[in-house]
């Protein structure tokens, strides 16, 4: 029940969003009963729950019924209602028969209920004195809805011409196809059954959510009666609806009579009727009703003659990207376009309304650290063919699969009603597959795929046909998470059959391979629980890949930062050559072109009057991992910017290998940078992400020494997987990869081990000696002063701006600070050391004894305690790194905590 809810309620919700006004226009709500007449027979008497939104002022205006999708009422479009409504829509929402407060059984949009209903509810719109009338009893009116209410909409205008243009959503052409499909041909007799959607849609039709049960319905019966279990089983169906779906379910087949019921609630019976423009959504991510659902529906209505245009969304019933702004707008301008006055709706096309449009991942934007979507568009909707075809060479040998008895475990491709989980895998042994070569280039498929397959070993074979899309670390993606099940009868001695795969607008990226999976089970189907042998191979060359190069990217859904960037950076490099030419060569300092980074002297104070760095001086020389520490406010992140050239200092100098830094100095180029986190493009892999990178430095590619960065990073097969599936500690090391391109001399690292994990922590420590050791330096800033104590030869202390203490760890220490000796034996230990000549005192701790050695080596005291037979765990000095930097700033004198630095967030460094 939650499961097919979730769906529902998820694209409800988002045809519910709204665009936001900035000053909302009064509107006049209100709540009606409105009674109808209904069934084969016209004797069926129905009251549906319904709300009429108007706008403000008088005079008549265009209607719009507004339908919810199952299981819910009228109250999920109310605030798509009050939207449509400020925008000059009178709007009428009703709780569809059988759901919520309305009475009556659900019927499946049947055209004997459901649809009959819509019909009087236009009449009674044609009956109201500020709706807009052609003539009489014919109101200007449009209805939208999704999922169930989209089948509604195209239902409704195909029984009643009195409706004026439509925009269905997330909905079915043939509902018996929807839920017994076969991509082999041969229509829902022999198709795979939807067994987990029909499960969900008839435990959420028998408890509808939204609403309590209607007030005619009649109190619960203390004793259970074989009416009661009746209804406790089917709910507000149908009885007919409900034994076509126990039948169904029971066979895992399609019965004649089930497909004739569907098909009598389906747009596909009367398609050739529908007249009314129709604008087609159909989500992307959606194993319910797919994208060939809503092909189906727009080449019928196409057929007609009648306008149509196809809009293909991220979102749909398995989740994703509802984009409930861009197509609640595409709603409104649809019905702007084809029922206002003044707004005729002439040709396929206009203004703003593209034929065909798709929504596509852009990327990661990180100003508002969200995956960004961008819009294709082309003039004409080429339907799932495609305009142009690519043949991708499979191969592999013919291979033998089983089906289990009872047909579990089953491979998953999606779990239906739990959204995109990104859970798909195939069963050992269940599966046979084919794959491509490495592509030499990227491919991008817009549409359905084909492949010939030849199958043989039982007289009537099930099948599950997917591809995958497979990176050069092997890590396979199921596009869309989407399967297509295929039924082959006749077929012990072999039979050839072609494949048509799922719909989907996908982007193969260069040096993917394409695998096509066929396995004998899926979780989502019923299957066959009968034990069996299948043989399964290729019949032809391979997969044939429909594209659309009609398709074009909109510029008006690239966010900011992928527009500004080019110019930013156009006007940089201007500004740069300007510079270049008006400044002579940087002359080297004598006797630090072998230093690294010399730090003279260097000020920094803001607009504000904050003082962020007051002369400041240090050294770094080669094969040195420094630690620079700080509070808050110190002026850490400060300091860095300016050796990087990103702040121009006040005062001092700073050198990079004896060469002055300023911003677009040569001597940057020695330099490699990760501050402030990392902005990669999620829906690449690691390596495309340095590859990008490192292409956008204009460098060479043999110099980014990308192999040798990639193994110093640890990266691993990886490195071949996309970002988005990156953890935490995997994105920080794939950070320290891009700025370790190239092997710069000098590495420059803000907070490289914020937010990991201890194991995460030791591997990142790892990567930096392993850098270092070749003689390279690295400056790190870090408030995890363990980690520094552990992982750098050398520190700067800072505090307000200064400099308040710098040498190696073990000088910061100090040499003659206490030793705990860890020991099981701490009496024992006592005894035996404060008989040692030269120790100044010997106490009991709680790890074991804290020792003042007194220039005693910490090995003559292990040596003692184990010559007297006590067992010593481990000896560490008892002042850590964090003991003397939390002295040395707060020690005598010491000033009072500084504020963040300008620019910076609270807590920042």
């Amino acid at each position: 029940m939650a499961g097919l809810a979730a769906g529902v309620v998820v694209i409800a919700a988002a045809v519910a969003a709204g665009v936001i006004a900035s000053r909302p226009a009064p509107i006049t709500v209100r709540n009606l009963r409105i009674a109808v007449v209904d069934g084969p027979r016209n004797n069926q008497h129905v009251t549906l729950d319904a709300t009429f939104f108007t706008p403000h002022g008088g005079g008549r205006v265009p209607a719009i019924l507004l339908a919810h999708g199952f299981g819910q009422t009228k109250d999920a479009m109310a605030p798509e209602a009050e939207q449509l409504t400020r925008a000059g829509f009178a709007v009428l929402t009703w709780t569809a028969r059988g759901f919520g407060h309305s009475t009556g059984q659900v019927a499946l949009d049947s055209p004997d209920y459901e649809v009959k209903d819509v019909e009087q509810l236009v009449s009674w719109l044609a009956r109201q004195p500020r709706v807009l009338l052609d003539r009489p009893g014919d109101p200007r009116v449009g209805i939208a809805g999704a999922s169930y209410g989209g089948a509604i909409a195209l239902l409704a205008a195909a029984y009643d011409h009195r409706i004026d243009a439509i925009v269905p959503q997330a909905t079915w052409n043939n509902l018996a196809t929807a839920l017994f499909p076969n991509a082999a041909g041969g229509g829902p007799a022999g198709g795979g059954f939807k067994k987990q959607w029909g499960g969900l849609l008839l435990t959420q039709g028998a408890v509808s959510s939204g609403g309590s049960a209607p007030p005619s319905s009649p109190p619960a019966r203390a004793a259970a009666s074989p009416s009661a279990a009746e209804a406790a089983a089917c709910g507000r169906f149908l009885p007919q609806i409900c034994a076509m779906y126990r039948q169904i379910a029971t066979r895992g087949r399609a019965t004649p009579q089930a497909i004739s019921l569907l098909l009598r609630s389906s747009p596909a019976s009367v398609a050739g009727r529908i007249d009314a423009p129709a604008l087609l959504i159909q989500g992307e991510h959606d194993s319910l009703f797919g994208l060939d659902q809503a092909n189906a529906n727009y080449q019928a209505i196409r057929h007609n003659g009648t306008p149509a245009a196809m809009v293909w969304y991220n979102g749909g019933h398995d989740g994703g990207d509802q984009e409930a702004s861009r197509v609640n707008a595409l709603t409104r301008q649809w019905f702007e376009r084809w029922l206002k006055p003044g707004h005729p709706g002439a040709g396929r096309s206009g203004p703003g309304m593209p034929g065909f449009t798709v929504s596509r991942d852009l990327g990661f934007d990180p100003s508002s650290e969200q995956e960004v979507l961008n819009v294709a568009t082309a003039a004409r909707y080429p339907g799932l063919g495609g305009t142009t075809r690519t043949t991708v060479r499979l191969a592999g040998p013919a291979q033998t699969i089983v089906n289990p008895p009872g047909g579990a475990p089953a491979s998953v491709s999606v779990l239906p009603g739990f959204g995109a989980s990104g859970v798909a895998f195939d069963m050992p042994g269940q599966t046979a597959a084919f794959t491509s070569a490495p592509l030499k280039a990227p491919l991008q498929t817009t549409g359905a795929a084909t492949v010939a397959v030849r199958v043989s070993g039982a007289p009537d074979i099930t099948l599950f046909a997917k591809v995958y899309d497979v990176d050069q670390a092997g890590n396979a993606t199921l596009p869309d998470q989407l399967a297509a099940p295929l039924r082959v009868a006749g077929a012990r001695a072999g039979r050839v059959v072609r494949i048509q795969l799922p719909a989907i607008d996908y982007r193969f990226a260069a040096g993917h391979r394409l695998r096509l999976v066929l396995t004998a089970t899926d979780f989502a189907y019923a299957t066959s629980p009968v034990p069996a042998t299948y043989r399964v191979a290729l019949a032809d060359a391979g997969l044939s890949v429909p594209a659309d190069p009609a398709l074009k990217v909109s510029s008006g859904a690239v966010p900011w930062w992928a527009w500004a960037a080019p110019a930013a950076a156009l006007l940089a490099a201007v500004a740069i050559l300007i510079a270049r030419r008006r400044r002579v060569a940087d002359p080297a300092v004598p006797g630090l072109a072998g230093v690294p980074l010399e730090i003279t002297g260097l000020t920094k104070r803001y607009r504000d009057g904050q003082l962020a760095v007051d002369d400041l001086s240090l050294r770094v020389d080669s094969g040195q991992i420094l630690g620079l520490l700080g509070p808050n406010g110190a002026g850490k992140t400060s300091t860095l910017r300016a050796l990087m050239g990103l702040i121009r200092p006040d005062a001092g100098t700073i050198t990079i290998f004896g060469r002055r830094v300023h911003p677009g100095a040569p001597a940057l180029s020695r330099l490699g940078s990760f501050v402030e986190g990392p902005g990669f493009l999620p829906h690449l892999s690691g390596r495309d992400n340095l590859d990008l990178y490192w292409r956008a430095t204009g460098r060479p590619a043999a110099d980014s020494h990308l192999a040798e960065v990639l193994e110093i990073a640890g990266l691993g097969a990886a490195i071949d997987r996309k970002v988005r599936a990156y953890s935490r500690g995997m994105g920080q090391r794939l950070a320290i990869a891009q700025a370790m391109l190239g092997l710069p001399d000098l590495l420059v690292l803000d907070e490289p081990m914020n937010g990991l994990d201890p194991p995460q922590i030791r591997e990142m420590r790892d990567v930096l000696l392993r850098y270092a050791a070749g003689g390279r330096t690295v400056i790190l800033s870090s408030h995890m002063l363990a980690e520094v104590e552990q992982t750098c030869t050398h520190v700067v202390v800072m505090h307000l701006g200064r400099r308040i203490a710098a040498g190696t760890v073990r000088e910061i220490i100090g040499d003659g600070a206490a030793l705990v000796v860890g020991t099981a034996e701490a009496g024992r230990a006592v005894t035996v050391l404060r008989g040692l000549g030269g120790i100044e005192s010997a106490e009991p701790h709680p790890d074991g004894v804290i020792v003042q050695p007194n220039g005693v080596p910490a090995s003559a005291v292990v040596a003692a305690l184990v010559g007297a037979g006590i067992p010593v765990d481990r000896v560490a000095p008892s002042r850590r790194l964090e003991d003397a930097f939390l002295a040395l700033i707060a020690g005598p004198g010491a000033p009072e905590p500084a504020m963040p630095e300008p620019g910076m967030p609270e807590g920042g460094s």
